[in-house]
C-alpha cells in the first residue's frame, strides 16, 4: 500500500511538473511573441516616424514664400508635351539610338544583370524591398531606365535650353506620376500595411481622399493643422499692435532687455505669406530673438486683401512702409530706422529706398533682405518657375487677376505643386491614401497652409517687375512719380540666402547684396528656402559662409568668404547692435500717447481668412 501511495504521489508530482513546465513554455511562447509583436510594432512606429520626418523636411523645403506669380496653366502643359515631341520629331535619329539603349537596359533588368540604382536620397525607393524583393527590384529599375533613356536623349539635343527645359518639366511631370511606388500594389510599404491592417489603412486613405476632395481643391493636404493656435502655441511673443491702417497693423514687441538700442528694426514680411514664420515658437523665434538682442522690434502684418482691394498695388504697399516708418518714428524718438525684408516684402522695401533716395530723404540707415532675389530676370534663368515666363504667359496672368480681383492663395500653393510634384503631391498621396496616415501636424506646414490672397494690381505690379527688371535697370519703375534707382541708395545691407535654396537661388541673393556695393554683408546659410531665415542656433549640422559682397561672381565669393559652424543669428546680432545706435533705457510701456496699443501681438488681420 506505501508503495502504491509512493508511486501514485510521484505520478501527480511528474504530472504537475509536466503542466507547470507546459505552463512555463506557453508562458515564454506567449512573451516571446508579445515580445517579437511589440518588437515589429516598435519598428514600424519608428519608420513611420522616420519617413513622417523625412515627409515634413522635404515639405519645409518647399514653403510658399516665393509664391508662382505668372502659374501654370493646362496650354502651359501642352506646350512643353509639344516641346518634348518636337524633340523627336527634329532628331529621329537620336531618338531611335536612345531607344534601342533603353531596351537593352531592360533586357538587362530582366535578367537580373542590370546595376541601375535610385539616388540614395530618393525615399521613394528607401523601403528594402526595392532591393531584396525579385518583383520590386524589377518594377523599380525598369522605372530607373526609363527616367535615364528620356533624361538623356532630351539633354543630348540641340534643342534650346529654354525648350529642353520644358520637355524635361513634361517628361518628369509624367515619369513622376507613373512611379510603382504611387500605386498599391506597386509600393511594397502599402502592401505589408494592408497585409497588417487589414486593408483598414486603404479605408482610411480613401476617408483622407474625400475630405481633400471637399476641402484641398482635390490635392492632398500637406499638413494637420488642428493643433496649432494663433496665439496659444503659435506667434505668442509678447507685444502690442500700436497702428492699425487700411493695409496693414504694426505691431511693437515688449523689450527683454533693460536697455536698448535707440534705432528700431522695422520687418516687412512678404505680402504673399502671414507674417508669424518669424514667430512659429519660442524655441525658433526671430522676434525673441531680436528683443533679446536689445533690439527695439516693429514688424508688419499685412491684411488680407479681398476682391474689393483689388485696386491695392506696388504704391499703396510702398506708401504704407512709410506710413509704418512714421509711426516707429514717433514712438521710438529716433530720428530713422533699420528695416528688414523678406522675398515681396524685400521687393517693395527696395522700392521704398528707392523712393525715399529719390526725394531727399534718409529715414533708412540699414537694410537686411532675407532670400530676396531683386534681379529678377536673371535669378528665373535658374528655376523652374522660369520656364513658362514668357509675354502671353505674363498677360494671361495678368487677365486672370483683374477679372476675379485676387489671386487666391490656395490657387498659387496648387501652382507651385504642380512645380515639384514629387515633393508636395506624390508624397502626401502615398502617405495619406495609399497608407491610410494623416498629414504630418508640423508649425511651419501649418503656417505654410494659411495662405493669403495678393490683390490684382500688386500681382500685376509683380509680373512688371520680372518683365521689366527695374531694380537692376535704374528708371525703370516710379513710384509716387519718384524714379527708383537703387544704385543712389547708400544704407548698408546685410542679405540671407540659403545654399539649397531652389525658389530663390542664392546666386541671385547674392546679386541683391550686389546692388548695395562692396561693403554690404552676405550670409551663406546650409539650409533651403525657409530654414535659411528660421536658423536658431543649437542645430549641431548648422553653419554658413560670410564675407563682403566686394566681387561681381558669386563663385567667386564663394572661394573668399569664411566658413563659421553653426547658426548666423549670432552673427546677425552682432550686425544689428552694432548699427542700432546709442544704448537707451527700454520703454515701460508700448505704442505712445499718439498711437496708443490697440490689442495684444499677434493682432486682429493675421486671422483673416
Amino acid at each position: 500500500m506505501a508503495t502504491k501511495k509512493k508511486a501514485k504521489a510521484r505520478t501527480r508530482t511528474s504530472s504537475t511538473t509536466h503542466r507547470a513546465r507546459k505552463t512555463v513554455r506557453r508562458a515564454t511562447a506567449t512573451a516571446r511573441s508579445a515580445a517579437a509583436t511589440v518588437t515589429a510594432a516598435g519598428k514600424e512606429a519608428m519608420q513611420a516616424a522616420a519617413g513622417l520626418s523625412e515627409l515634413i523636411a522635404e515639405a519645409s523645403q518647399n514653403t510658399l514664400a516665393a509664391n508662382p506669380l505668372i502659374g501654370i496653366q493646362r496650354s502651359d502643359v501642352v506646350a512643353a508635351a509639344r516641346s518634348l515631341l518636337g524633340l523627336i520629331a527634329v532628331s529621329p535619329q537620336r531618338a531611335t539610338l536612345h531607344l534601342a539603349s533603353y531596351i537593352r537596359e531592360l533586357t538587362s533588368v530582366v535578367k537580373g544583370d542590370s546595376t541601375l540604382a535610385p539616388d540614395p536620397k530618393d525615399r521613394r525607393f528607401a523601403d528594402p524591398a526595392w532591393q531584396s524583393n525579385f518583383i520590386y527590384q524589377r518594377l523599380m529599375r525598369s522605372y530607373l531606365a526609363t527616367q535615364k533613356e528620356l533624361s538623356g536623349f532630351i539633354a543630348s539635343s540641340s534643342a534650346s535650353t529654354k525648350e529642353k527645359g520644358r520637355a524635361q518639366f513634361f517628361a518628369s511631370l509624367v515619369t513622376d506620376a507613373l512611379a510603382p511606388s504611387n500605386w498599391v500594389l506597386g509600393n511594397p510599404a502599402a502592401v505589408r500595411r494592408i497585409l497588417d491592417t487589414g486593408g483598414l489603412n486603404l479605408v482610411k486613405g480613401l476617408q483622407n481622399l474625400v475630405h481633400d476632395a471637399r476641402h484641398n481643391n482635390m490635392m492632398p493636404s500637406q499638413v494637420d493643422a488642428s493643433g496649432f493656435k494663433l496665439g496659444v502655441n503659435m506667434a505668442t511673443s509678447a507685444g502690442e499692435v500700436v497702428h492699425r491702417g487700411e493695409l496693414f497693423e504694426l505691431i511693437q514687441y515688449t523689450p527683454a532687455t533693460a536697455r536698448v538700442g535707440q534705432r528700431p528694426l522695422i520687418m516687412a514680411p512678404p505680402q504673399v505669406n502671414k507674417f508669424y514664420a518669424v514667430d512659429l515658437s519660442p524655441e525658433k523665434s526671430l522676434v525673441k530673438f531680436n528683443v533679446e538682442s536689445g533690439v527695439q522690434f516693429f514688424v508688419i502684418s499685412w491684411r488680407n486683401p479681398s476682391a474689393r482691394e483689388r485696386h491695392w498695388g506696388l504704391e499703396q504697399y510702398v506708401l504704407a512702409l512709410d506710413e509704418a516708418v512714421e509711426v516707429t518714428r514717433e514712438i521710438t524718438g529716433s530720428p530713422d530706422v533699420n528695416m528688414w525684408g523678406s522675398c515681396s516684402g524685400g521687393m517693395t522695401l527696395a522700392a521704398y529706398l528707392g523712393y525715399l533716395t529719390a526725394g531727399g530723404e534718409t529715414k533708412v540707415a540699414n537694410s537686411a533682405w532675407a532670400v530676396c532675389v531683386l534681379d529678377v530676370q536673371k535669378a528665373l534663368e535658374d528655376t523652374t518657375l522660369g520656364l513658362f515666363n514668357s509675354p502671353g504667359a505674363v498677360r494671361a496672368a495678368k487677365s486672370r487677376s483683374r477679372a476675379k480681383g485676387v489671386v487666391e492663395g490656395s490657387e498659387m500653393a496648387s501652382m507651385f505643386a504642380w512645380l515639384r510634384p514629387n515633393d508636395l503631391i506624390w508624397n502626401y498621396w502615398v502617405n495619406n491614401y495609399l497608407l491610410g496616415n494623416k498629414p504630418p501636424a508640423f508649425d511651419i506646414l501649418a503656417w505654410n497652409n494659411d495662405t493669403t490672397r495678393l490683390p490684382a494690381q500688386f500681382h500685376s505690379d509683380l509680373l512688371d517687375l520680372i518683365e521689366h527688371n527695374p531694380f537692376a535697370n535704374p528708371g525703370a519703375l516710379e513710384i509716387a512719380g519718384r524714379a527708383i534707382d537703387l544704385t543712389q541708395v547708400k544704407a548698408g545691407a546685410f542679405v540671407i540666402g540659403g545654399i539649397t535654396d531652389h525658389i530663390t537661388p542664392w546666386k541671385g541673393c547674392y546679386g541683391t547684396a550686389r546692388l548695395f556695393g562692396d561693403k554690404a554683408t552676405f550670409v551663406l546659410a546650409n539650409a533651403g528656402h525657409l530654414q535659411s531665415l528660421i536658423n536658431p542656433p543649437g542645430s549641431p549640422k548648422a553653419f554658413f559662409f560670410t564675407a563682403p559682397a566686394s566681387v561681381d561672381d558669386p563663385d567667386e565669393w564663394a572661394k573668399l568668404a569664411k566658413r563659421q559652424e553653426g547658426s548666423w543669428w549670432p552673427y546677425w546680432r552682432q550686425w544689428i547692435q552694432e548699427r542700432s545706435g546709442a544704448e537707451v533705457d527700454a520703454p515701460q510701456t508700448l505704442g505712445s500717447k499718439a498711437h496708443p496699443p490697440l490689442g495684444a501681438a499677434p493682432g486682429t488681420y493675421v486671422f483673416e481668412r
